[in-house]
């Protein structure tokens, strides 16, 4: 499943990998996103990341479970 997530409602411009997890229901909780990233389950345009704090910018897709979410 795509799903799509957009940043316009966010000043900083990006959001942490773990955040974004929760935020767009993939994830249940943080401590879930945070176990599925430090077990190498998420990856991040094509690359596996282990890193829970990982600024998401526009344009980057992210996957886990067999959904992508892309960010806007």
């Amino acid at each position: 499943m795509v799903i799509k997530f957009s940043l316009e409602m966010l000043e900083t411009g990006y959001i942490e990998l773990v955040k974004l997890l929760k935020a767009t229901g993939v994830c249940p909780s943080g401590g879930m996103a945070k176990m599925a990233i430090s077990e190498g389950k998420v990856h991040v345009d094509g690359l596996i990341e282990l890193r829970k704090g990982r600024k998401i910018r526009r344009g980057q897709k992210v996957e886990f479970k067999g959904n992508r979410i892309e960010v806007e």
